[in-house]
């Protein structure tokens, strides 16, 4: 990273004090680490698949009913939502439907960064190995 801030190597090494040659070496440098981050987390996740881990992981939790993966799947195809939508989302009485987003936020897989903000998926480190690629490995071995 050091490399950005070095001296100009010669007057025709960009304007300025800084070295261009040194700035571009940096940057392609931190574009390949941000494109192996990005190639990594694909893979960990597999995100074309991660819909179908979440319902599974809803289906075996011995504690979260069925329309959690309604909320689940909203979060993940939309980023985030209103905690007042969790009614029309779950199809369920209002009453009903707090208590389902009571339980995924308790349980960490929603959360917010207001205590009445919007919501958005998360994954707690109980969860990583029902929603990684771990999981659909150990299902098929």
């Amino acid at each position: 990273m050091a490399w950005a801030d070095e001296v100009q190597q010669g007057e025709r090494d960009g304007r300025g004090h800084l070295s261009l040659k040194e700035l571009e070496l940096f940057t392609t440098w931190f574009l390949k680490v941000c494109l192996d981050q990005l190639a990594y987390m694909s893979n960990l996740l597999e995100l074309d698949v991660l819909s179908k881990r979440l319902d599974r992981y809803v289906a075996l939790s011995p504690t979260l009913p069925k329309e959690s993966s309604r909320l689940l799947q909203e979060a993940l195809i939309r980023g985030e939502f209103d905690r007042d939508e969790a009614e029309r989302i779950t199809q369920l009485p209002e009453r009903s439907a707090r208590r389902v987003l009571k339980q995924l936020t308790d349980e960490g897989l929603l959360a917010s960064e207001k205590p009445k903000g919007p919501v958005s998926l998360r994954f707690p480190s109980d969860t990583l190995e029902y929603c990684s690629r771990a999981f659909t490995c150990k299902v098929a071995g």
